[in-house]
């Protein structure tokens, strides 16, 4: 499995490099920047695209590598594949389907991204297409979460935690590489987590956007000079929701049945990720303005403000990230106490950020 690990990152790394170079020069080009000015801290104008990068990248990545492995089933090649691809080939191949779909809707998802970043419209559009995606995903594929509370509440809960994470990712974009490594983060955990459970599809892709991040984020950590857009966060949060949601993680227990605990594993992994939606929503909503409309009142800023740097900020919260997510790989097949402790754990470290972030400014940080 290590060498399938290192060419399902590797690949995509290379490919995002070079895509992202490309891309920047072609934004430059064309003039598709972001400017400089209101609740935007950057001083220049920055290319963006690089979420054109991200998606075709992964997209591209995730079509080839099915496609060959379903021609090689269909030809009667499937015996030359290497063994592990080899015996999980009819797997792979019949999971082809959903890959269109999840390339589909990442699609969608990606040319509204990019129509906004072009000129910005409003939440309403942009929301009816996230729940129209999710839904033709839950409904129409299958692929939902919590399906032991009954059909009709699945569904719901599923199209819900959808939206949700693409939000919660979108809002995430607000400081030099800070969605990009938050969200490589969370997806290498979810792929562990699914290698642990003898799942192959969803650790591949899983590792596949790790790889794609991180060749992104070559160029986008501080100070960036390409941003990856509303057509990149978008596609990212809509990635990493479709993982949670594919990714198994009830194990059973001839003593116990079914463990049921692992299904926490989502929340604790992107603990940081909501609390940041959920807690910039609230300071939005307490101030009587829209809970949609972009400022410098995310987690990221109020870090700031407390006197870190922009870079000290992201590399924080991405500790913070891993802090809550590694605990989150011992959950399948944890027992209750366990699964008790890793929320409490989760809990009290993103009690500690509240905590920090909520200290007066040092005299330093005010002049």
């Amino acid at each position: 499995m290590h060498w399938a690990v290192l060419v399902a990152v590797g690949g995509p790394f290379a490919a995002s490099v070079v895509m992202t170079v490309l891309v920047r020069h072609w934004a430059r080009r064309t003039g598709f920047v972001d400017r400089p000015g209101g609740h935007k801290q950057h001083e220049n104008l920055t290319p963006l695209g690089g979420g054109i990068a991200i998606t075709w990248v992964l997209c591209g990545s995730l079509l080839a590598g099915t496609f060959a492995v379903w021609l090689a089933q269909q030809q009667g090649w499937a015996p030359r594949l290497p063994e592990l691809l080899r015996l999980h080939a009819p797997g792979i191949a019949s999971r082809l389907p959903s890959v269109l779909a999840l390339v589909g809707g990442a699609l969608v998802l990606h040319l509204v991204g990019l129509a906004d970043d072009r000129h910005p419209m409003g939440p309403g559009v942009k929301f009816l297409v996230q729940f129209l995606v999710a839904g033709v995903l839950v409904v129409g594929f299958g692929m939902k979460v919590a399906e032991f509370l009954g059909a009709s509440i699945s569904i719901g809960v599923s199209i819900l935690w959808i939206v949700l994470i693409i939000n919660a990712f979108n809002f995430l974009d607000n400081m030099d590489g800070l969605n990009a490594g938050v969200a490589a983060i969370s997806a290498a955990i979810l792929a562990s987590a699914a290698m642990q459970n003898g799942q192959v599809f969803v650790p591949i892709v899983a590792w596949a956007l790790v790889g794609t991040l991180l060749g992104f984020l070559v160029f986008n950590f501080s100070p960036a000079s390409i941003f990856m857009g509303d057509a990149g966060s978008l596609v990212v949060g809509y990635f990493l929701a479709m993982l949670t949601v594919l990714t198994t993680y009830q194990e059973y227990d001839p003593a116990r049945g079914v463990v049921p605990y692992g299904v926490l594993m989502p929340v604790v992994v992107l603990a940081v990720p909501l609390y940041d939606v959920i807690s910039v929503v609230i300071v939005r909503l307490r101030a009587g303005d829209s809970p949609f409309r972009g400022d410098r009142r995310h987690f990221s800023h109020r870090l700031t403000r407390r006197g870190m740097t922009p870079r000290a900020a992201v590399l924080t919260i991405y500790l913070a990230t891993m802090a809550t997510s590694l605990a989150a790989l011992q959950l399948p097949g944890a027992n209750w106490l366990t699964a008790l402790l890793i929320l409490t754990q989760t809990f009290c470290v993103v009690l500690i950020i509240a905590v920090l972030e909520g200290r007066p400014p040092t005299s330093a940080a005010r002049r």
